[in-house]
């Protein structure tokens, strides 16, 4: 196992594996020996890159590795694949906007850097550089506007992504949210 992510809901574990497959598991099965409702094997690659999405209740996005380089799309309550778009990359993590139907992808082999898709179109917004080695892992802000990115060139890299949420108000510092974003809003290097 290389990859797991709850449903927002809590009722499905999604596992990815080594093996190249994607498992959904029910946490309410009464089964004494539990077995996965779907083991879906489109995946020709090992399945690390997991996200579900905070806008469709059932839809889960996958990655696979250096052989499969796509995201794949499914309806985790049937298990059908919805869509997939080969990356041309490595996918080793995905993040959803919280506030658009947008997607972001981090990739290693051969690119090493981070792509922002439009969902469901997967037509690329954009292409966010700096990494020298493989994009491991992705974490998003509190307010879901910045993404911070770790490598295996041993780096952390802030990047302002998927900004504020349309139609509201920026944060003031008195909160010290809004202060700490504007912190963030740069991309960064740390090592």
């Amino acid at each position: 196992v290389c990859g797991l992510e709850w449903s927002p809901d809590g009722l499905t574990l999604a596992s990815g594996g080594n093996d190249n497959k994607l498992c959904l598991w029910d946490v309410n099965s009464t089964s004494t020996t539990p077995s996965p409702r779907f083991t879906l094997t489109d995946h020709q690659a090992a399945v690390k890159a997991l996200a579900w999405s905070p806008h469709d209740r059932n839809l889960l996005a996958t990655g696979g590795g250096t052989a499969d380089r796509c995201i794949k799309f499914w309806n985790a309550q049937t298990g059908s694949l919805l869509n997939s778009i080969d990356t041309g990359s490595q996918v080793c993590a995905l993040q959803w906007n919280r506030h658009e139907k947008e997607i972001l992808s981090s990739h290693g082999f051969a690119k090493n850097q981070l792509c922002l898709w439009k969902y469901p179109t997967m037509c690329k917004i954009k292409e966010l550089n700096g990494h020298t080695a493989r994009v491991l892992h992705m974490a998003q802000s509190p307010d879901g506007s910045t993404v911070v990115s770790a490598a295996a060139d041993e780096t952390l890299r802030f990047w302002d992504v998927f900004g504020e949420m349309s139609g509201k108000k920026k944060r003031s510092g008195g909160d010290g949210i809004g202060s700490k974003s504007k912190k963030l809003a740069k991309t960064m290097h740390i090592r």
